[in-house]
């Protein structure tokens, strides 16, 4: 799936989607460039899932967790990651579990140490807007278009 993401409002109607498409845990990649907007989605995400104070992005800590609905939501942030052997000193494994949703910034940091994904979301800039494009099963897929038939 591909569309044009015009504003912050659309970004957030695609972070509602998002959490609408998965109510218990997931696997979702985010890719893209520097400021391409990884850190705004995750925030739009977890916004609809509730969340009300400050998202900031884990750059440094690699990991930033959130508690929301009965769940566990984690924001990973891997562009800092020297090797990705890093990734078993902070116990990567035991984050991906049945009640996590899993938002990974930068992955292709991590080859070989991720789980398979459910969702990979590459933006890009366009103008003061975004492209996007979403690879996923299509029972997700379905959900997602549904949700967001009004992004443009």
């Amino acid at each position: 799936m591909k569309t044009h993401l015009p504003n912050e409002a659309s970004m957030l109607t695609l972070g509602q989607a998002i959490a609408y498409a998965f109510p218990r845990n997931g696997v979702i990649l985010l890719k893209g460039e520097l400021g391409a907007g990884k850190t705004t989605l995750v925030k739009a995400v977890l916004r609809s899932l509730g969340h009300k104070s400050a998202v900031k992005s884990p750059t440094y800590t690699l990991v930033e967790p959130y508690h929301l609905q009965n769940r566990d939501i984690y924001h990973f942030d891997l562009y800092r990651l020297g090797d990705p052997e890093e990734l078993e000193f902070i116990g990567i494994r035991d984050y991906f579990h049945e009640d996590a949703l899993c938002l990974i910034e930068w992955p292709e940091r991590a080859i070989g140490y991720l789980p398979q994904e459910d969702m990979v979301i590459h933006l890009s800039y366009c103008g003061q807007g975004r492209n996007v494009e979403i690879e996923c099963n299509s029972n997700i897929k379905q959900v997602v278009k549904a949700y967001s038939a009004n992004f443009t």
